[in-house]
């Protein structure tokens, strides 16, 4: 496939990046306070993870569909930039709303569309790099944004403590109540995501399909092979839907935690997406968007599948270090689970220091892997990151003083930025450009169902292996680390 798009100055890739500014602030706000806000509405440590659900199960459903969509989408605002834009606005209402949240259950529900709002504008960011740059600037691009998820992640994670430190609004609230350093925090998050976003739509041009076909960008069916009837959805379809009804009955026979119930649900809906499919290809009807992504998904590349296993375990880590970072310093570092002490919402602040800190690192390690990866290539680098990322986790467990935490977020910061670009590397010189926004979004899947496996059976081995200690999550996380470094040497990607 010919490659002749021009190369993009460095501020035009700036620019296109700039967005993953305001992105992060979203992203960094829920994931350093939502488990946070979720306790202080009465949630019980054991029921974070379930309360967590929604996220990745948003990202399961939403990521693939705007894919879809944006690579067949062409208007005024371009292919990708009015997902950005329509996206933006949600995820600002959604900022303004979360804390104000005045049950468990609507805090539930506002994270819910909090996710599915911030999944419409991250995804097309994805497959912009592959749209606007020659292959041999994408990691340039994928390292950009990478550098905007850490410069954003650092102050968004920051914030309630800098609200409280700085600005002297409280941290602590009556029981029930979110603190207001909080509060102002999402706010200010949601103003900033608008802004950098909107920066990236008026900054930045789209090549039309016009243009891309003229660029030779595009793959000719002809020049595929027509793998389509290979897959037997029929055969898939019962394997998983017995499986799935298998674990139910074993859950409810048995009476097991009801955690399992969502693994259950996962399988049995896995099995009637191939159902659909397998129905949709018997009847001819396979040109719908419905057909076209389940039938990616059983036909991605080759070293997109080897990815996949990357994926899975590198992000089944990050899962288990969001939810449960914030009840592990807490209870194991400062002595406290009382979400109305002191103690306990001063630990809870410096877990956002923490956060900002892997971040900030994570942005001065997104321009030394460029150089990195030069010299020893893409899938060594991963490796050494992600072993540096397990040695941060497992560290927790070992350093008693929470101030000395902040050390172990120097390796936690080189496995993030690594997770956010060179994977990413590798993915979009092995798959078709034509295709790029379907199966960034089909990517997602594998960075969703470990989430949801995490969310599945976390609660479940910590009350029965480790006697509901949440920092052992943290330790379970260090071992998914060195299992992906472990997957990523087997990756076999397009140079």
């Amino acid at each position: 496939m010919k490659d002749n798009k021009p190369d993009l100055s460095f501020w035009q890739i700036w620019n296109m990046c700039f967005g993953f500014l305001g992105i992060q602030f979203g992203f960094a706000l829920q994931n350093g306070n939502v488990s946070r806000i979720f306790q202080t509405l009465g949630a019980n440590v054991d029921d974070i993870p379930i309360l967590w659900v929604a996220a990745p199960l948003t990202g399961l459903i939403v990521q693939p569909i705007i894919g879809y969509w944006s690579d067949k989408t062409w208007g005024k605002l371009g292919r990708r930039r009015p997902f950005f834009l329509y996206g933006a606005i949600l995820t600002t209402l959604s900022l303004f709303i979360m804390p104000n949240s005045p049950t468990l259950w609507i805090a539930a529900g506002m994270l819910w569309i909090m996710d599915a709002s911030i999944n419409v504008t991250m995804e097309p960011f994805r497959a912009l790099v592959g749209d606007n740059l020659p292959k041999k600037q994408r990691a340039t691009g994928y390292a950009m944004q990478s550098f905007f998820i850490g410069v954003g992640a650092v102050v968004a994670s920051a914030l309630p403590w800098m609200m409280t430190n700085w600005f002297d609004i409280a941290n602590t609230a009556p029981a029930g109540q979110i603190p207001d350093s909080v509060k102002y925090s999402f706010y200010f998050g949601g103003v900033v995501l608008l802004v950098a976003v909107g920066w990236t739509i008026l900054t930045t041009k789209e090549y039309s399909p016009q243009q891309l076909a003229k660029f030779n960008e595009q793959d000719s069916d002809a020049e595929q092979v027509d793998i389509t009837n290979t897959v037997n959805f029929s055969k898939g379809g019962a394997i998983f839907t017995a499986l799935g009804i298998s674990v139910l009955a074993l859950v409810m026979g048995l009476g097991l935690e009801k955690e399992l119930y969502l693994l259950a649900a996962g399988l049995v809906c896995f099995g009637i997406i191939q159902f659909i499919a397998g129905t949709l290809k018997a009847k001819q009807h396979t040109a719908g968007g419905f057909y076209q992504v389940v039938n990616d998904v059983f036909t991605m590349p080759e070293a997109m599948k080897q990815l996949a296993w990357v994926q899975f375990f590198s992000w089944f880590a990050l899962f288990a270090m969001w939810i449960y970072t914030t009840s592990a310093v807490t209870s194991f570092h400062y002595g406290s689970s009382d979400t109305s002490s002191a103690a306990y919402n001063n630990g809870a602040d410096w877990v956002g220091i923490l956060f900002a800190a892997y971040n900030g690192f994570a942005a001065l390690a997104a321009l030394c892997i460029p150089v990195i990866v030069k010299r020893i290539g893409l899938k060594l680098a991963h490796a050494i990151n992600l072993i540096l990322g397990a040695l941060g986790l497992v560290s927790f467990i070992v350093i008693k003083d929470p101030t000395l935490l902040i050390w172990p977020m120097i390796g936690i910061g080189f496995a993030w930025a690594s997770i956010l670009s060179l994977p990413y590397a590798m993915l979009s010189t092995s798959v078709p450009s034509h295709k790029m926004g379907v199966y960034m979004g089909i990517f997602n899947f594998f960075i969703v169902i470990p989430q949801l496996l995490a969310a599945s059976i976390l609660g479940l081995i910590l009350r029965h292996f480790f006697e509901n200690q949440p920092i052992y999550a943290l330790v379970l996380g260090a071992v998914s680390f060195v299992l992906a470094a472990v997957a990523v040497m087997r990756v076999k990607h397009a140079q």
